[in-house]
Formats: C-alpha cells, structure tokens, sequence
C-alpha cells in the first residue's frame, strides 16, 4: 500500500534516510534529526512524503519538494529520495513508488519530475531508465550549504 506519510512514520523514515545515507556511503552529511524532519514534513509541509508499506511495516518512501521550470514556465516537482529497504528490492516497491509520485505530479498540474542520481550507482540509473526517465550526462548539480 502507498499512502502521504503520517506522523506516527517519521521516526521510522528517520531510519530509512539514514539507510539511504549508508548505501550512497553519505552517512557523514547526514546533520538533521527527526524532530526536524517531522516539523517539515508533517507539521509545516515542506516536504511530501510517501509511503510503501507492506504488513504495517514501512519498507520505502519517496521525499520531493515543488520546484520550478522556467523553460515550461510551470511547476515541478525535486524527488530528494527513492529508497527501498535492501531486503524488499526486486519486488516492484520501487516502481510503484515512483510511478505514484508520476501520477501525483500529472494530476496535480506539475509539468516535470527532476532527481539526481550518483554516477556510479549503475543498478539507479538501470531503473531510472527503465522506467523512461533521461539521465542527463551534461547536467551537474551545484549546491551551496547554509
């Protein structure tokens, strides 16, 4: 079942983010906590966050974030993260959750999907494409941290 997350699942998506922080071997950067992630998920609405549980269990979410196209002069939407716990993977969770989100946006008038993926992480980019999703090999994301 794919739902909007809920309060009582922060703490368990606190977990899965930093799963995913551990897989991209990002665990370093990792500088937030729950409390936040609940102010900005549930409580301010920063963020949209959805859900893939199986037996009352969560085992993926997707995180994005409205952004916008100047190009198309329209909304989008930023997918910060996709994950799926290890032991769940194969199983479709993945492509379920992203082909959610892909509904979400064209029912709600977003004129794009933007992600990033790391270069090396070769079975993300194999989906990615899969699904019909354009790695852009031009593109580099740029960040300042505040």
């Amino acid at each position: 079942m794919i739902r909007q997350a809920e309060r009582s699942d922060i703490p368990r998506i606190w977990d899965l983010i930093n799963e995913l922080a551990d897989y991209e071997r990002l665990s370093h950067a990792v500088t937030g906590n729950v409390e936040l992630l609940e102010k900005h998920v549930i409580d301010e609405k920063r963020c949209i966050v959805f859900v893939y549980e199986v037996d009352g269990v969560v085992l993926g979410y997707t995180l994005s974030f409205p952004i916008y196209s100047t190009f198309r002069t329209g909304p989008g939407i930023w997918l910060e993260d996709l994950y799926v716990t290890p032991d769940a993977r194969g199983k479709g969770y993945g492509k379920a959750l992203l082909t959610y989100l892909m509904d979400h946006c064209k029912e709600n008038g977003y004129c794009r999907l933007d992600w990033s993926v790391l270069s090396w992480n070769e079975p993300s980019i194999g989906f990615y494409q899969a699904m019909g999703a354009e790695v852009m090999p031009d593109w580099r994301i740029c960040r300042m941290s505040f």
